[in-house]
C-alpha cells in the first residue's frame, strides 16, 4: 500500500504540537517547572545537543524539544517489523509505520569555576525537573495522540516504546521517547495498459 509522502512529517509536527501544549498545562500546574522550550521543532535525525541554555527572552523556557523521524517500517502484524518478502502473488501488502523519537533537553547543574560538582540540591531540582518532564511527555502521546491525528474516534494505532533519560552532556540532561505510529496507507497506482 502506498503511503502519503507527508505522512511521517505531519505526524512528526503533531506530535511535536501535542508535547509541547502538555509541557506549557504541566509549567502552569506544577510550580518550579519549565514548559515548552521556545526552541521546539522537527528535526531530519537525532538532534545536535546546542540549544540546551538559550532562552528566546528573559521569559521563556530555554532548552529545545524536538521531533525526528528515525525510521520507516513495513508490518504486517503492527508493531513488529515485517521480514517477510514482498512481491509475492496474492499476498496484502504491509503496513507501514513509522518510528518518531522526541527529545526534550534542559539545562543541567555543572561544575562551578573551581571545579566543585554541583550541590545536592541542584541535583534534586534537576532530577524532578526531567521525572517531570518524562511523565509529561508519555502522557502528551498516550492521551493526546490517538485524537489529533484526525484518525478517526481511535485514531492511528500506535505503540509507546520506553522513555528514558538522558546522560547530562556537555551542560544538557534530556528525556527521550520513541513512539511507533501505523500509517493510512491507500492503494497503489495501477498501471493504464493502452
Amino acid at each position: 500500500m502506498a503511503m502519503n509522502p507527508l505522512g511521517a512529517h505531519e505526524l512528526a509536527e503533531t506530535l511535536l504540537g501535542c508535547v509541547c501544549a502538555e509541557l506549557e498545562e504541566t509549567a502552569a500546574a506544577v510550580d518550579g517547572q519549565p514548559g515548552c522550550p521556545c526552541r521546539a521543532c522537527v528535526v531530519p535525525g537525532p538532534p545536535a545537543w546546542d540549544g540546551c541554555n538559550d532562552p528566546c527572552s528573559s521569559d521563556a523556557a530555554g532548552g529545545q524539544l524536538t521531533v525526528h523521524v528515525a525510521r520507516l517500517l513495513a508490518t504486517s502484524a503492527f508493531p513488529s517489523e515485517d521480514r517477510a518478502l514482498q512481491g509475492a502473488r496474492n499476498c496484502a501488502p504491509p503496513t507501514v509505520a513509522v518510528e518518531l523519537v522526541i527529545t526534550l533537553l534542559r539545562c543541567a547543574p555543572v561544575m562551578d569555576e573551581r571545579g566543585c560538582p554541583p550541590a545536592c540540591d541542584e541535583l534534586s531540582a534537576a532530577a524532578r525537573t526531567v521525572n517531570i518532564d518524562i511523565a509529561t511527555i508519555h502522557n502528551a502521546v498516550l492521551c493526546c495522540l490517538p485524537t489529533a491525528t484526525g484518525g478517526g474516534r481511535r485514531g492511528p494505532q500506535f505503540y509507546l516504546g520506553p522513555g528514558r533519560l538522558l546522560e547530562p552532556e556537555g551542560g544538557c540532561m534530556g528525556v527521550e521517547q520513541r513512539v511507533t505510529v501505523a500509517l493510512p496507507t491507500c492503494g497503489c497506482p495501477t498501471e493504464e495498459g493502452p
